[in-house]
């Protein structure tokens, strides 16, 4: 397959050095030290599921010289999407599918209203994963893992193509029965512990072992259902058993990307994980004391990362 990746990242490099490691024609769409580190090293991955490199790699910031594509990973953050999905449009042919990858809920709507819906799938990966360097990235933890889906849950054949691309190259990836479901349960998972995170700045193992910082995590993923099940979308009844079984599965040094990069005063996803979550509650009518609390105390530092007062 040609695929396109938007943003090699943490997530971005990882999924696009995998696929270029098992043979797929893949294109970086990256800029500045990034760009500039892909073209004269190429790209390096450590990885605790095994180390690699790729020497030569197919690199630019100008989608119109690539042409159209089979498919595109979008794996910016989140909080870029509005400005880059226009840009996109070179790479699109009638049957691309654009998959984001990104923590949220909005990607596919946003990604849709520039590049048409029928080209949008949904999306989501779970890995962890970072960049140490431009073009060199470290995975540091996880069994990475993507689903993706057409947004009115059929089933394709260019949704299966990119589904066997990513098998073959190592990757455990899905197509499920309901991607909007899947997509809900990343977010259920990653919101609250992103701002839990943020907030109290040390890492899982820390706050989920403490009553007061886990009670207030425990409060926010019931919001996060209650936001669901009111969206028509239902968890299951063991929705809230499962994702705090899995903050406790995590390796106690664990932190997510919002959280590293609040704490590295670098702008952050806060927008689409918890002031989307304070949207969609106003929108259906739920109380979110948890989210509203953590937007609020974080929101400060997010406007002096961008800049602002």
């Amino acid at each position: 397959m040609r695929i396109a990746v938007i943003g090699p990242g943490g997530v971005g490099g990882y999924f696009g050095g995998r696929l270029a490691q098992a043979g797929e024609e893949v294109i970086f769409i990256a800029r500045g030290a990034t760009l500039d580190a892909l073209r004269a090293r190429g790209l390096r991955v450590e990885s605790i599921k095994g180390d690699f490199e790729i020497r030569s790699v197919h690199a630019t910031d100008d989608p119109l010289s690539v042409g159209p594509v089979d498919a595109i990973l979008v794996a910016v953050k989140a909080w870029q999407i509005p400005a880059i999905a226009p840009t996109l449009r070179p790479l699109i042919a009638p049957e691309t599918a654009v998959v984001p990858l990104e923590n949220g809920m909005e990607a596919p709507e946003q990604l849709a209203a520039a590049l048409g819906r029928e080209n949008v799938l949904g999306g989501l990966c779970a890995i962890v994963s970072f960049v140490v360097a431009p073009a060199h990235i470290r995975h540091a933890g996880a069994d990475p893992i993507v689903m993706l889906g057409e947004l009115d849950n059929r089933r394709t054949r260019r949704a299966e193509r990119l589904r066997d691309a990513l098998l073959h190259a190592g990757v455990s990836a899905e197509i499920p029965v309901d991607i909007h479901r899947s997509m809900w349960t990343k977010f259920l998972f990653i919101a609250p512990m992103s701002g839990v995170g943020a907030i109290t700045r040390v890492p899982i193992g820390v706050w989920r072992s403490m009553r007061e910082p886990r009670g207030l995590a425990e409060r926010g993923v019931r919001e996060i259902i209650a936001i669901a099940e009111a969206r028509g979308v239902e968890l299951g009844a063991d929705a809230f058993d499962r994702t705090m079984e899995r903050y406790d599965n995590l390796a106690a040094d664990a932190t997510s990307s919002l959280q590293r990069d609040v704490m590295q005063g670098r702008p952050s996803e806060l927008d689409a994980q918890i002031g989307a979550a304070v949207r969609m509650a106003n929108a259906a009518g739920v109380d979110a004391p948890v989210h509203e609390f953590m937007l609020a105390a974080l929101l400060p530092q997010e406007r002096l990362a961008r800049g602002g007062a």
